[in-house]
């Protein structure tokens, strides 16, 4: 099966994270913690966002984002309101890391910078009041996206009706 990898580069708000592990879990996607974090891991709101999903996460949890990127060869795809190109553009290769930044801060503007074809955004209205889309809104629909263009590998496509069986 590929693998999609999903990096919180020193996310703030266990909730998000959370909900993001609990995307990660639903998926098989990898969750790359990038520190440093505004909460503890063991932040009961993060465990309450997944808890019952939190034991089928691959997790790695990393002190910086030196060690990160030392430890790690990418492809890398950084996801930011900043960058000029639109995410569903991109054919996402097997291994892909989607990077997303802090929800106060968003990634620093230098890597979309230095890599202007690997930052992809939303599409949103231009308008400063909706500045952008919740930071678990924004990963989930990147990891569907990815796991779209692969059709999907190794998830149930088909729901089972439970009242009225075939």
């Amino acid at each position: 099966m590929p693998q999609l990898n999903i990096v919180l580069i020193e996310p703030e708000i266990p909730q998000n994270t959370g909900n993001i592990s609990r995307t990660c879990a639903a998926t098989g996607a990898r969750l790359h913690l990038v520190g440093p974090m505004g909460f503890r891991i063991d932040d009961r709101q993060l465990k309450r966002a997944g808890l019952d999903y939190w034991h089928l996460l691959d997790i790695t949890q990393y002190e910086s984002t030196k060690e990160f990127f030392r430890k790690n060869s990418g492809p890398f795809y950084y996801f930011s309101t900043k960058a000029k190109r639109i995410y569903s553009d991109i054919a996402y290769p097997d291994g892909a890391y989607l990077v997303f930044g802090k929800e106060t801060a968003g990634l620093p503007e230098e890597w979309m910078r230095d890599h202007p074809d690997q930052s992809v955004r939303l599409p949103m209205l231009d308008d400063d009041a909706a500045r952008s889309l919740n930071l678990s809104n924004t990963v989930a629909v990147g990891v569907y996206e990815v796991l779209r263009q692969w059709g999907f590998p190794a998830l149930r496509t088909a729901g089972r009706l439970t009242r009225y069986p075939d």
